[in-house]
């Protein structure tokens, strides 16, 4: 099938160059549930760019009849990140003119939905699908006053127009999908929000993460955030309601590098994914019997980052992957310490058994630098 390509204007520089986005749209020939994906929302994270090339290479050898509802694929959706550059390193994880991290930038409905109580209560007796394009409508509306803001003569900084060309796109999606990976080294693992674990295993990658804990400012938390606080409103009101609303974001190993294991990793995890979600209908499709394919279930709150307590180089550090125990070593710093004496070696141990699963690209450490980080 043939997709619809549409290129967007998002910004231009000072030098007069513009930048775009660019969309491909796969539309089944039967409506159904709409699937946002995109990619390098930071700038060194660049897996999932050939994730969604080799998604765009298969739905185009699918017939539309394949396909039920449609996929919406953005890649390389942030330019600005992607471009930027210190020497040969890549970082593009923060907006330098607005010093703010281009995955904390994102609109919260929920944050200014100060009568959901009256809302819900007015839809108690309605049916599931009509209540959540009732409010689907509310969140659309408030929505649209930010081009307001936009299209003002005082306008606003990049960050909120960035942000509102990316929501725009996705706001009325049924399930997102944000492909990151680790800024520095990491595992192939996902991200998952409460009462969506049954399909987290549908990605068929080793490692998934809770998200008990957050402030709706990234990507996928701005998207899902205001259906968790509907869901738990009509809960306590003594209805238990699940909207078909999913959003994931799937962290494909190390940043600056197109793993081939971690991409294909990503692909196989989203196209079963949508096999599962019933968008790919072809038969005998399922990637991998994925109910018990997850080995580990993790929460985000029990995360602990270690960094440099002393400046040095990191070295007989463990290797990513590695389960540990309470005690084991971690890693030493070799430092220099330039107080007359010899170099010294320092150990560091661990404070929790768990799992390493980050571990930063440079051995070279000023203190309080990252190392590492456990989950456990």
């Amino acid at each position: 099938m043939i997709p619809q390509i549409e290129t967007i204007f998002l910004r231009q520089m000072a030098s007069g160059d513009r930048l775009f986005l660019q969309v491909y749209k796969f539309i089944g020939a039967n409506p159904g549930k709409k699937v946002y994906i995109q990619s390098n929302l930071h700038g060194a994270e660049i897996a999932g760019n050939a994730v969604i090339h080799q998604l765009i290479q298969f739905l185009l050898t699918i017939n539309d009849t394949d396909l039920v509802g449609e996929v919406w694929l953005v890649p390389v959706c942030n330019p600005m990140g992607t471009n930027e550059r210190a020497q040969h390193f890549s970082p593009g994880r923060h907006c330098t003119y607005e010093a703010k991290d281009w995955n904390r930038i994102f609109w919260d409905y929920e944050k200014e939905a100060d009568d959901l109580v009256e809302f819900t209560k007015s839809q108690l007796h309605l049916h599931q699908e009509v209540v959540r394009q009732n409010y689907l409508t509310i969140i659309k509306n408030q929505f649209a006053k930010i081009t307001e803001k936009i299209n003002s003569p005082s306008s606003v900084p990049y960050t909120e127009r960035f942000r509102y060309q990316l929501q725009s796109l996705s706001l009325d999606a049924d399930y997102l999908i944000d492909l990151h990976t680790s800024t520095n080294q990491g595992l192939d693992y996902l991200y998952y929000f409460r009462d969506r674990q049954d399909s987290a295993s549908e990605f068929l990658l080793d490692y998934a993460i809770l998200l008990d804990k957050y402030d709706g400012d990234a990507f996928d938390e701005a998207f899902i955030k205001p259906w968790l606080a509907l869901e738990a409103c009509f809960e306590s009101l003594g209805r238990k309601i699940r909207f078909d609303v999913e959003a994931w974001t799937l962290e494909l190993g190390t940043g600056m590098q197109m793993n081939p294991h971690s991409v294909a990793q990503g692909v196989a995890g989203v196209k079963n994914y949508l096999a599962h979600k019933g968008i790919l209908t072809i038969a005998n499709f399922s990637q991998h019997n994925s109910p018990n394919h997850i080995k580990a279930f993790f929460t985000s709150s029990n995360r602990k980052k270690y960094y440099a307590i002393a400046g040095g180089m990191i070295q007989a550090r463990v290797e990513l992957g590695t389960m540990v125990k309470v005690g084991d070593r971690l890693y030493q710093i070799l430092s220099f310490n330039k107080q007359s004496q010899l170099p010294t070696v320092i150990d560091v141990y661990a404070e929790h058994s768990g799992l390493i699963f980050d571990i930063s690209t440079n051995q070279a450490v000023n203190q309080g630098e990252f190392v590492l980080g456990i989950i456990y």
